[in-house]
């Protein structure tokens, strides 16, 4: 009875897993294009330097490796592009 069990109905419930488990993973290869994507690097971390606090996300970014606005006179310093362009002046 126990092999019965297992032979006819938990091995294949098993083996079908797998296998939808294997076409689901290479079909999500398939979607993703066959151009491996490349793996954004942080900005270089500067050993020293003046830390200005950026006006969008508050994040403090050295002086050095920071993206600037010049607003009326003034040099704002912004962590990533992203934030440089969501600020808005008021």
């Amino acid at each position: 009875m126990i092999r019965f069990l297992f032979v006819e109905i938990i091995f294949p419930l098993v083996v079908v897993w797998l296998a939808l488990r294997a076409l689901k993973s290479l079909i999500a290869g398939f979607q993703a294009g066959s151009v491996p994507r490349r793996r954004t690097q942080p900005p270089p971390v500067s050993t020293g330097g003046e830390l200005k606090k950026d006006p969008v996300c508050g994040t403090y970014v050295s002086t050095a490796v920071s993206l600037t606005r010049s607003v009326n006179g003034e040099v704002l310093y912004f962590c990533s592009k992203e934030c440089r362009d969501k600020y808005r002046v008021a």
